[in-house]
């Protein structure tokens, strides 16, 4: 059976024919000794045919579906027209060797040819990566080379650019800056407090807000100047009024020392300052939330957005905390902690960033530890669920099978954080927690539902949509058949008019007329009013009589 090769290069298809195998023989150590002689490796394999590619582009796309494993429809028409016809009812004469066992799966679904992949024919594959320059005569030395450079940078390019939200990067550089504002925010504001406090000592005490005081410092400039006039001022910076009347009476004893203009200036720009970086810390803490909750929603949900960002930008992106395994996870932020104890065989460290996070803090000294390796465990679960969620990954888990969708859910995380929370109040009283099994099953089922829910609401639209544009389509139609009448849409709505001001006319007439018969209509109730009556009088009358007559025969 002949042995055709498929070669994918940066500059076209290549189609290789192994047709001396037997001078070498068919071990790899024997094709793997022959690949580096050009004049021994050529008796072996010839080329059978080339396709190249059309432009850049075409390039880059076809590269996009050889890494996906998908056959397209210009290797199709390439592999049709180069390897033997094979008659219908008749098994091919050949096979077909790929380097990728996924596109070669799909090319046999696709036209029924064979394919195999194994080391034999990755070694030749290999000679021919090697040599490839040498097979093909057209090409010019250092074309290939730039073929290679381009599609390289084009292929990283695109691959970078394929998911822009799901960038992990953005979320360290935020995390490192958050860290690092929270620091200089502190630093500059008791700056403020030292500076501030040698003209309005007294302040510090009523006010412990940094953010406050900085506000309060830029208001209140000169404290002599501070009078009744800025009681609302102080009330809408403070929101308390008795502390803004304390403020104010604060000010005219207070026995700190006289500014100049040009300090009490600066004072207030550096004021200004610390207010500027207050405010933009609480925009980049919302930034981090929105970034965090397209990049690791579950992980967010389960521990918060400060410290899953913290756990990333320490493992060095998403990618790198899901291959860690939980016990790494759990001591990640302690590593001179850990190898100190190594060094002198003490106690290792039980936590380190995971020990930021609420349920540490909530679980009993002696279930730390425990506490810690239970939510460490959790942690990974969920970040590999963020990390592969949008490849459509299969995540094993013990008898059950979990597709993960490419939707950003937080639902497994809700589901994790709850078992951490029904594990506390196992280690606090006892109550019997869940199975793993039983929780992934009701997150797999809130899933579906969420995705039924998205599916029905699209459905929704679309028929809302198909509906407007058939009310459209009738309404241009009518428009359309009253212009071929002679009747244009404006003429329409004139007789409409007319017609509404007709109707109104009549309706006042009747009005007119129904107030000159109202007298008549008043005799005429009253008489069957008096008529009705009479008859009730002589019905009662007459049951009378009968009840005395039964009395008298019994």
């Amino acid at each position: 059976m002949a042995l055709y090769l498929l070669y994918e290069s940066a500059s076209g298809y290549g189609l290789f024919l192994a047709h001396g195998i037997d001078e070498i023989g068919q071990n790899t150590e024997a094709v793997r000794n022959s690949v580096t002689d050009l004049n021994r490796f050529g008796k072996v394999v010839k080329l059978a045919a080339f396709n190249p590619f059309e432009s850049a582009l075409d390039a880059l796309n076809q590269c996009n579906a050889v890494s996906e494993g998908q056959m397209t429809d210009e290797l199709r028409n390439f592999l049709e027209l180069s390897l033997p016809k094979v008659k219908e009812g008749k098994k091919p004469k050949f096979s077909l060797g790929v380097a990728d066992p996924k596109i070669g799966s799909h090319i046999y679904e696709e036209t029924k040819i064979p394919c195999q992949s194994n080391e034999f024919v990755l070694e030749l594959i290999r000679g021919i990566r090697l040599h490839f320059d040498r097979f093909i005569e057209n090409l010019k030395p250092g074309d290939l080379e730039k073929a290679q450079l381009g599609l390289g940078h084009s292929y990283s390019r695109a691959k970078v650019k394929f998911n822009v939200n799901r960038v992990d990067n953005m979320v360290i550089q935020a995390i490192f800056l958050l860290d690092t504002l929270d620091k200089d925010v502190n630093s500059f504001s008791m700056r403020v407090r030292e500076w501030y406090s040698w003209h309005f000592p007294e302040l510090v005490k009523i006010v412990n807000d940094n953010y406050l005081y900085a506000k309060l410092a830029k208001y209140i400039e000169d404290k002599s100047e501070l009078s009744e006039d800025k009681l609302s001022g102080l009330i809408d910076i403070l929101g308390d009024e008795d502390k803004a009347k304390e403020v104010i009476e604060a000010a005219k004893a207070s026995m700190g020392q006289d500014l100049s203009p040009i300090d009490l200036i600066n004072v207030k720009m550096f004021a200004q300052k610390v207010m500027d970086l207050a405010e933009y810390r609480k925009k980049l803490y919302d930034y981090l939330v929105s970034k965090m909750s397209d990049i690791a929603p579950n992980l967010a949900a389960l521990i918060g957005e400060v410290v899953g960002a913290r756990l990333i930008s320490h493992a060095g992106s998403l990618t790198n905390l899901a291959k860690c395994p939980s016990s790494t996870l759990q001591i990640l932020g302690a590593e001179k902690a850990l190898f100190r104890a190594l060094k002198t065989k003490g106690n290792t460290p039980k936590y380190g960033l995971i020990f930021h996070s609420s349920f540490i803090g909530r679980a009993s000294a002696k279930n730390k530890g425990r506490m810690a390796r239970y939510l460490a465990n959790k942690c990974s679960i969920a970040s590999r669920i963020d990390c592969f969620s949008g490849k459509s990954m299969v995540l094993t888990w013990p008898f059950t099978f979990i597709m993960i969708t490419e939707k950003s859910t937080t639902s497994f995380g809700d589901k994790l954080r709850e078992q951490v929370e029904e594990r506390l109040d196992f280690y606090d009283k006892g109550v019997a927690p869940r199975k793993n099994i039983d929780v992934m099953k009701s997150a797999m089922e809130d899933v579906a539902a969420q995705d039924t829910e998205m599916d029905v609401d699209k459905s929704s639209e679309h028929e809302s949509k198909k509906s407007k544009k058939k009310k459209s389509k009738s309404k241009s139609a009518e428009d359309e058949v009253t212009v071929a009448d002679g009747e244009t849409p404006e003429l329409k709505s004139e007789k409409k008019k007319k017609k509404k001001r007709s109707l109104e006319e009549e309706e006042a007439q009747t009005d007119a007329n129904g107030k000159g018969n109202d007298n008549d209509d008043t005799e005429k109730k009253k008489k069957k009013k008096k008529k009705s009556k009479d008859v009730e009088m002589e019905d009662a009358s007459e049951g009378k009589k009968k009840k005395k007559k039964k009395k008298a025969a019994e």
